[in-house]
Formats: C-alpha cells, structure tokens, sequence
C-alpha cells in the first residue's frame, strides 16, 4: 500500500471532487473480476473513484485496505459509499515510430487498389 503525506491526499482529494466512480462493488463484492477492473481504470487514469453498493459500514474499511493491499494504490479517502484511489501511472514504453504513409496514388486504379487493401487490412 502506497502511503501519502497529508498535502498530497489533500491535493488528491481536490483533483477526485468532480470525478463520477468508474467501477461500482456490489453484492457479489471484490471478485477477480472487480480487481482487474479497477487496476485497468488506475493505469488509464491514475485516480478513481468507487462505488460501494450493499456493503455493511463495518466491511467498507476491510474492502478499501483489501483492495489497497493487492493493488499497491493509495487509499486518498473514503467518505460514506464512495471509496477513492490512487496509484501513479506506470511509465510506457517507447513504442515503434508511426508508418509513414507513402505517396498518394496517381491514378484511379491505384486509388481504387490501396482503398482495396484498406478494407482487407480492417477484416
């Protein structure tokens, strides 16, 4: 679990006000399946926030520390139903540099062939 300074939660908290959940736990509760969803939504945005939905007040906490545990996020608040989460985006890695696209065809028939290929390439 990842620890934060009071200044930083507090920066954290600000930044998740206009936020909506991404991912709502609920009566089936933290399933493999509920994990990979929110570990998918930590490396797309960083900060999330969740929804609890029919989990008694005492197991909110459990879930939150549950869920930090696996994770390796950082618990930035939890305030009634609504759990919110942090963990910095892991660094890509270079990916290859883009095609270059070749000159444009100068013939109808030409056009006709690449726009062929296109469609093949999307099937």
């Amino acid at each position: 679990m990842i620890e934060l300074t009071p200044e930083q939660r507090r920066a954290l908290r600000a930044a998740a006000h206009h936020l909506h959940p991404v991912v709502t736990i609920a009566g089936k509760g933290l399933t493999a399946g509920v994990l990979a969803e929110i570990d998918h939504s930590l490396k797309a945005h960083e900060l999330i926030k969740v929804k609890l939905q029919g989990i008694e007040r005492d197991d909110r906490e459990a879930l939150l520390t549950e869920i930090c545990d696996q994770l390796e996020c950082a618990p930035v608040q939890h305030i009634g139903n609504t759990l919110i989460l942090w963990r910095e985006k892991p660094e890509e890695l270079p990916t290859a540099a883009p095609k270059k696209r070749g000159a444009k065809p100068q013939t109808k028939k030409q056009a006709a062939a690449a726009l062929e290929r296109r469609r093949r390439a999307r099937h």
